[in-house]
């Protein structure tokens, strides 16, 4: 059962209707736009008609997802969001900010012409990276906020948009590695 906007409590800790928390109420409904876009990569190998879907792929916050959302629960997704701290939401949002531009970069090197093999190896660089930033971020919306996602998980999924380009500035230098 979800509250309505109107319900919610005014602090984080009010626990209404069985002593659930407001923040409780995050919906990790908006990782489906990540592992959407993850799947898409990972089938490009096989599957080059796919890139024209990745192109329609944008990145999109967490509050604007829910704001375009017919989902039932997305207004109380949205105020649930207010309630979660500073500083977790922070981390947060760093983690979402670092799929944002891992995607971008993995649909970057996916473009025409990209051959199978290095189709293969962009989702073999991106899928582990973008999995693991995933589950981070499921394990911050399933715990209403206080499962804060790793400081190291942005700056790793950096790393792994620096060897995705490398190869685009040095004449198709080796991602494998």
């Amino acid at each position: 059962m979800y509250l309505t906007a109107a319900e919610l409590p005014v602090r984080e800790h009010d626990a209404p209707r069985g002593g659930r928390r407001c923040a409780d109420a995050l919906s990790n409904d908006y990782l489906n736009h990540f592992s959407e876009a993850l799947m898409l990569i990972e089938i490009a190998a096989d599957a080059p008609d796919v890139v024209d879907d990745l192109r329609d792929w944008r990145p999109i916050d967490y509050q604007d997802y829910f704001a375009q959302s017919q989902l039932r629960h997305a207004p109380q997704a949205r105020a649930a969001y207010d309630f979660v701290e500073p500083g977790p939401r922070e981390a947060f949002e760093r983690v979402t900010r670092a799929m944002d531009q891992l995607i971008a970069t993995a649909i970057r090197a996916l473009r025409p012409p990209c051959e199978p093999e290095d189709a293969a190896l962009v989702a073999g660089v991106t899928a582990p990276a973008l999995r693991s930033l995933i589950a981070q971020a499921s394990s911050f919306l399933n715990s209403g906020g206080r499962a804060v996602p790793c400081a190291g998980q942005a700056e790793e999924a950096q790393a792994v948009i620096d060897r995705l380009m490398a190869p685009r500035s040095a004449g198709q230098a080796d991602i494998s590695k």
